[in-house]
Order: structure tokens, then C-alpha cells, then sequence
């Protein structure tokens, strides 16, 4: 029974976490305190569950407790400040009560997270911050891991994430949709928290990570869900776009043993035809409203590269001419790393080197894998074996997947022959 209830509950963080901290802090306004609730709740659960068995509705049980939980934290709070019977405080605090107590526990919890993401890209909010708040807050990422999607140290993103939260309680910022002519200007946040959730739960393409399994899933359902808001947004759907160019090559990532299969090793027989297809027709509307931006270049990108590895005709021309249109737009280090592996097909692996980006311009490159890999390719194409072979073993010590790490490895055993 107690592993039941521990894997009960791990199911459900990784399901529900985000929606049941968007329904908390639509009520609350405060997405700090609706998280301790949560949290204490979550640990309640792993006392009780064991003992008397899990609830056929635990997403129920957990708001139903963490409601409680939140109305006793402000309370105290309330208590603590208390001075000369502060009666506007105590009338705030019995509204908060009544509004949490009037939803039905056994009711379905409704989905917030959209009304929370574009909450989380309010002008009052650090720009900086935005996208990683609301990987925090609607997908329940650490702050270890949105520091390593946005190479960040973890603690700058931790105190920052901190900072954010404070914001927003002070500011009395809504967490609801704002209005519509407000969605725009918070759009590019929301997008960038989305693929970055997408990124994540890419990176596990076997699905051997519990808590990255559904990321990918869970991103293309919000993305689909922004499309809804705003249909004639272009980079909304070449953000979806993009998404959809690669979970449809998801099957092909990976032999049969497990091992890494690089793209220009996949076989295209194993992608998604009709995932690629929707994203094609996807990309094909983006470009109709003629405002280019960085997600339909990139699925542009990603299309073309489709298209080479189905025909075997080489593209790497136009290929550049997006990465050059996308470095200009973005000024990406990524970006600049799979820019420096075109200019290789097309110049050579000495002109691509010269066109990697600098690591004492970028520190954070310093901790890159793909960085390194690309550098070490690129310095075996070239004959200079024993720095090829150096910046293999730091790119492989550099990566956590057990296949990408394999595969690094071949490469270098390899540059003896």
C-alpha cells in the first residue's frame, strides 16, 4: 500500500501539479502560498494514503486539503500582524475562506493553466522572468531545471523566481486572461515557457524519466490551447509548428537496443507522416499573415530538414539563410552552434569552426555539451585528432542521458581509425 500511495501521488504531481496550483492562485492571488499549500498537502497525502488507501478522486483530495491548509497559513499570518482589530483584514481573510470552501471537493478540477501563464507574463514582472515562473508555477519545474533550460546558475534562478512570486502578491496581479488586446504583448513569454516544457520532455526520448514523460504532451495541449485563444497569431502556430516537426520523429530517435540515432541517421520511414503533415499545413498559415518570427523560422528549419532527409537532395543553402535569419533575430548561442554545423556542409570544417561561437564572449558555453560536441566534430573533420578527442571527454562529462553519452563516446573511440 505505501508504494501505491507514493506512486499515486508522484502520477499525480506529474499530471495535475500545475492545474492544481492554478486553481489555488486564481482564488488566492498568491502563487507562493497556494504552492506551500500544495506542497503540505502533498505530504499529508503521504501520510494518510498508506494508511487508509488512496482516493478514487485524488486530485480532489489534495485541493480539498491544500484549501485548508491555505485558509490556516493566512490565518496565522493574519494573526502575527494582527494590531487594533484590523477588521478589513479579517473580512479579506473570510472571503478568501468562502470562495475556497464554495467549490464541491468531488467536482473536476477545472484546467487554469493558460489564465496562469499569460498571469505570469504581467508587465509588472520582470521580462527575464516570466518564462521561467511560469515553468515553475504551471508545470511544476525546479529550480535546477529551468536554470539548466535558460543556462542559468540555479541559484540566480532560485532567488529570482523568489523575487517574481513577492511581485505578485505585492502588486495584486490577476490570474486571470487579461483582455484581448493585452494577449500580444504578453504572448512571447508564453510561448517561450511552453517550448522550453517541450524541450525538457524531449530531451527523454525514450521516456525513462518520469517526471519529463508527459512534458512533451502536456506542451503541445497548451500550445493547441493558445491556438484556440488566438487563431491568427502567426507564431503561435509556428510555435506548434516546430513542436510537431519533431514529436512526429520521436519513434526514430532511438535503436532498437536504446542507442542514439542522430537525425541525419534516422529513418524517415519511422516519423509521423501525419504529424508532419499537420505541421506543415500549421507553418503554411503562420506565413500567410507575412510577420516572420523566431518560431517559424525555426519550424522552417525544421522542415527543410525533413525534406532533405526523405529526398537525399541537399539544401543546406536555404538551410543557412534561415539560421542566418534566425541568429540576427535571436543572437542564440544555439543558434549559432547548429548555424557553425551548415556553414560545414556547405565551407568546410575549418570555416565552421571559425564561425562557432566564443565561450569567453559566453561563459555559459563553457558548460554546453552540444557546444562541445559540435566543437569536436568539427576538429576531427579537420584532422586535429587530439583536440578533437579533448573536447569529446568534456562534452561527454558534460552529458546525463546514458544514449547521447554512448553515442559521444563512439565518436571519439572512433577518431583512432
Amino acid at each position: 500500500m505505501n508504494t501505491d500511495a507514493h506512486s499515486t501521488a508522484e502520477a499525480v504531481a506529474r499530471r495535475s501539479y500545475g492545474k492544481l496550483v492554478a486553481f489555488l492562485a486564481a482564488r488566492t492571488r498568491d502563487m507562493a502560498a497556494a504552492e506551500d499549500a500544495l506542497s503540505e498537502a502533498f505530504a499529508s497525502a503521504l501520510m494518510d494514503w498508506p494508511q487508509n488507501g488512496c482516493p478514487s478522486n485524488p486530485e480532489a483530495w489534495l485541493l480539498t486539503v491544500a484549501r485548508r491548509k491555505f485558509i490556516d497559513m493566512t490565518r496565522r499570518q493574519h494573526k502575527e500582524n494582527f494590531v487594533d482589530e484590523d477588521l478589513h483584514q479579517i473580512a479579506d481573510l473570510q472571503q478568501i475562506a468562502d470562495i475556497l470552501s464554495a467549490t464541491p471537493a468531488d467536482t473536476e478540477i477545472p484546467d487554469r493553466r493558460l489564465a496562469l501563464l499569460f498571469a505570469c507574463a504581467h508587465p509588472a514582472i520582470e521580462a527575464g522572468i516570466r518564462a521561467p515562473l511560469m515553468l515553475q508555477a504551471v508545470l511544476g519545474f525546479d529550480a535546477a531545471r529551468i536554470a539548466s533550460a535558460f543556462l542559468i546558475a540555479p541559484a540566480t534562478m532560485a532567488q529570482r523566481l523568489v523575487r517574481a512570486k513577492s511581485k505578485i502578491r505585492q502588486a495584486g496581479i490577476p490570474f486571470g486572461i487579461p483582455e484581448r488586446d493585452e494577449l500580444p504583448g504578453r504572448l512571447d513569454a508564453v510561448l517561450d515557457a511552453i517550448y522550453a516544457a517541450f524541450t525538457e520532455g524531449w530531451i527523454d526520448a525514450a521516456g525513462i524519466d518520469a517526471a519529463r514523460r508527459d512534458l512533451s504532451e502536456e506542451a503541445i495541449y497548451l500550445g493547441r490551447l493558445v491556438i484556440e485563444l488566438l487563431p491568427s497569431e502567426p507564431e503561435a502556430l509556428g510555435l506548434l509548428a516546430l513542436m510537431l516537426y519533431a514529436e512526429a520523429r520521436r519513434l526514430a530517435r532511438r535503436g532498437r537496443d536504446g542507442e542514439y540515432i542522430p537525425l541525419a541517421s534516422q529513418n524517415p520511414d519511422l516519423w509521423d507522416r501525419k504529424t508532419i503533415d499537420e505541421a506543415e499545413e500549421l507553418l503554411v498559415r503562420a506565413s500567410a499573415f507575412g510577420a516572420i518570427g523566431r518560431y517559424q523560422l525555426e519550424a522552417a528549419v525544421q522542415s527543410a530538414h525533413v525534406e532533405r532527409c526523405r529526398t537525399g537532395r541537399p539544401n543546406w543553402e536555404p538551410v543557412l539563410q534561415l539560421y542566418d535569419a534566425l541568429f540576427a533575430l535571436t543572437n542564440s548561442p544555439v543558434v549559432a552552434i547548429n548555424r557553425a554545423l551548415c556553414i560545414a556542409e556547405l565551407n568546410g570544417p575549418a570555416a565552421a569552426l571559425k564561425a562557432l561561437p566564443d565561450p569567453s564572449e559566453d561563459t555559459r558555453l563553457a558548460q554546453y555539451q552540444p557546444w562541445w560536441a559540435a566543437r569536436a566534430e568539427l576538429l576531427a573533420r579537420t584532422g586535429a585528432i587530439c583536440e578533437a578527442r579533448h573536447a569529446y571527454e568534456i562534452a561527454i562529462g558534460l552529458e546525463s542521458d546514458p544514449s547521447v553519452r554512448g553515442f559521444l563516446k563512439e565518436r571519439r573511440e572512433a577518431l583512432a581509425q
